[in-house]
Parts: C-alpha cells; structure tokens; sequence
C-alpha cells in the first residue's frame, strides 16, 4: 500500500474540499445518499457475501450483528447523510473574538484538521458515516475497515465516489480513499504517517484501541472500548430497573454502549434480582459475584421458563455461573453480563471509576441527591440517570452519525459528530502594529 501517493492525493482533496461552501458539499452528500440507494441491491449482496465467510470463520452471533446491513441499516445511512447535511456547517464559524489593547482585531475560526485516518473493525456503516462528516467538515479520510466487511466497504466506496462524481464541481472523489485491509501492513503504515495523515481514529474493541495508541506516531483521537455499568440504586423503581437494564444489554449486545456489569445496591438483592434472571433468562449468561449467585441461581431453578435454558445456545443451562475477578471491568460484547452487590452509593461510585473506560455509566434511582451525585462523581464520557446507556450514540444525540464515542478527555469527548473534526486557526487583522 502506497501511503505517500494515496496521502498526497487525499491532501489534495483536502485542500480542494476546505474551498466549498456549505451548499457545494450538502449537494454532494446528497448525490451519494441517492447513489447508495440506487446501489442498495449491490451492496446487500456484497454484505451477504462477508456475512457468509464470518459465520463460516466461526464470528460469534453478537459481532455478526455489527457487520449486519439489510434495508434499514442502508436506510439509516442515508437519512445519516441528509441529517449531517441538513446541520450548520462549522467551518467558519467564529468561535471567539476581541480587539487588543493596541487595536489588533482578533478571531478564533474553526477548521478542517485536514486528513483524516479511521480503522474501524465490522460496521459497514461506519464507512457511510465517518465519510459524511468528514465531508460537511472539510476534511478528506482514509477508511481503513477489518478484513469481515471488506467486500460490503468497497461496495459503499465504489457508490460514494460514484456519487461525488455525479456531483461535478460540487464533488470532490479525491476527498476518500479505502485502504487495503487483507493485510496488517496498512495498519502499520496508517500509525506512523506522519506529515501524511493529520489524526487517526480506531473504532473497535479494546485490542484495536490498545494497537493504536500503542503505535502511532501520528496524533489519535481516542474511541476507547465500552465497559459500560448500570447502578440499581437503594431507591430505584424496580419495573423501570428491569426495563433498562434489559435494553441495555440484550438490545445490542456487540455494541460499546452496551451494559457489561450490573451493581445492586444490599436493599434490592432479594427484589431486583428474580425479576432481572426472570426477564433475562435464557438469553443472557449472568456472572454473579458470592452475594447475587445464590439469589440468581435459586431464581433460574424455581422459574419454569429459565429451567431448561433451551433457547441459551451455548450456555446450556448455566445462565447463573459464578463471576471470576476478571470478569469485572470485561467487555464482553455478547450475551454476558456480570453482577455485583455493593453496599453504597459510594462503593457503586468507587467501583465504576475504577473498572470502566469512561464511556457510559447509567443509574436507576429515585433519590434526586443520588442522582446528583452520581453524576457529579462518575467519571464518563456520557453519565444517565434513569435511562439506558444505548442512547450513546451520535444519531441519538442528534449529530446525524459520529465518527465514535471519544473517551479521552483532549479535544473531544462522547459521541464525535462534525464539530469534533475541526480545529480552530487564529486570525488578526492589524494595522501597522508592530512590537
């Protein structure tokens, strides 16, 4: 993979692109919103095909659901792109400004960073998404997708650069680029771009995210892995407990806004937790700490509907296991989850700060102060109070798509829409001043 010629082309995009005005680049992204949909049989079949080969490599049925496209999916990738189209466009836009003592007029601009990197592993949408942003905020992006999904991103590659050039002037197909993923070595060679690539983003599991943190020497906005709690507080609402905990971890199991442990405050074991097995049963594995085994376990025993465990899979009939140290602060991304007893609010507060990857920590509650607190306290990208934390998510959030949730705490945080891909250039208007 030639990263020099394929860089200087996109910088050349790039530099093209920061040019177009809002108009030129929302009647581009409507162009290749139109071209998607005029592809969509093509692309569903090229998904079809990677489906097929993952199933066959043994890929587990969580992450076969990320790499997933069928009618909806294509469909909420173009109402992805009219969304980011239909937004403000943040190129431009005066952040802050004042005049000096000496009259020198000052104005802080938001701009494009300029060439933009992001590895990402299944998730064909990603593809469609991290292109629409990049594109309404001016910047040109190499897409570097996993080796599952190569046949349905170049599928999508071929239809976006097919609908810029539909666009004519208001195109610019130099502005994306798909690099080769049959190999390692474009991993590689992405990381250490320096002066090729201005930022490289991952988008995947923890094993991504450690790889290229631990290796670029490129700046990298860091999209960490979800290890994601739910706090049943003292005072929560058991039905609304239930509910949430439910969606938050069955809904999308393979996502990174997905639950991976549950607390549960002493004063709701013996309520909260024959409801939780009740409703889960069957299609979650639960690790429960010494406190919440026997409670779970004597729940699946006596429940008619939990007793065979026949529609567990794998599982068979052990639903309820004892939870091991390790499984505490795991992303497991499937139909697992641990569960632990904590004594406080304090001790749930301790225990998430010490355990997640400051993504999303949600609790039930109906204590206004605890709610307060927790907030206050929990360190996270995103922090719920009575609501599941799937609604981390740049189209839930209004952006449209994201690029990925941030959970650094420089230059971006939470879900990155268009406004995370820019930076700010300072410009002074003087006359004659000199110091």
């Amino acid at each position: 993979m030639d990263i020099p010629r394929i860089g200087q082309r996109l910088r050349k995009g790039a530099f093209i692109l920061s040019a177009h005005t809002s108009e030129q680049k929302n009647h581009a992204l409507a162009c290749v919103a139109t071209e998607i949909l005029h592809t969509k049989e093509q692309i569903l079949s090229a998904n079809k095909n990677d489906m097929t080969a993952a199933r066959n490599r043994g890929m587990s049925e969580a992450l076969l659901e990320r790499l997933m496209l069928d009618d909806k999916r294509i469909d909420d990738m173009i109402t992805g792109l009219q969304t980011v189209a239909a937004q403000a466009d943040p190129v431009g836009e005066i952040v802050a400004g004042w005049t000096t003592p000496n009259g020198m007029q000052i104005k802080q601009v938001r701009v494009p960073l300029g060439v933009v990197a992001i590895i990402y592993e299944s998730r064909p949408n990603v593809t469609v998404d991290a292109f629409g942003l990049a594109y309404k905020s001016g910047n040109a992006i190499l897409l570097r997708g996993s080796s599952s999904a190569a046949a349905s991103n170049t599928v999508l590659v071929d239809a976006i650069k097919a609908g810029l050039k539909k666009a004519g002037n208001d195109g610019v197909p130099q502005a994306v680029e798909l690099a080769d993923c049959s190999t390692h070595e474009s991993v590689n060679q992405i990381l250490t771009a320096t002066g090729i690539i201005d930022v490289v983003l991952p988008r995947g599991g923890a094993k991504l995210i450690k790889l290229v943190t631990e290796n670029a020497k490129v700046p990298v906005i860091q999209t960490g892995s979800g290890v994601c709690h739910l706090y049943i507080d003292e005072s929560a609402d058991i039905t609304t407990a239930v509910r949430i905990a439910e969606n938050a971890k069955v809904q999308r199991p393979g996502a990174c806004n997905a639950i991976e442990t549950i607390l549960v405050h002493r004063s709701q074991l013996q309520t909260f937790l024959p409801e939780l097995e009740k409703k889960l049963a069957g299609r979650v594995q639960m690790r429960a700490d010494e406190r919440c085994y026997p409670i779970l376990k004597n729940a699946a025993d006596t429940d008619e509907q939990a007793a065979g465990c026949t529609t567990c899979g794998k599982y068979g009939k052990n639903c309820v296991i004892k939870a091991e140290a390790d499984d505490f602060g795991f992303e497991f991304l499937d139909f697992i989850c641990a569960v632990k007893a904590v004594d406080s609010l304090e001790e749930a507060i301790t225990f998430i700060n010490t355990h997640n990857t400051e993504h999303s920590e949600s609790i039930v509650t109906n204590n206004l102060k605890h709610a307060e607190r927790f907030k206050a306290r929990i360190d996270a990208a995103c922090v719920y109070v009575n609501a599941s934390t799937r609604f981390t998510d740049g189209g839930q959030f209004g952006f449209g798509a994201e690029l990925g949730i941030s959970t650094q705490k420089l230059h971006a945080r939470g879900p990155m829409g268009i406004q995370a891909l820019t930076t700010t250039k300072y410009l002074i208007d003087g006359q004659g001043q000199i110091r």
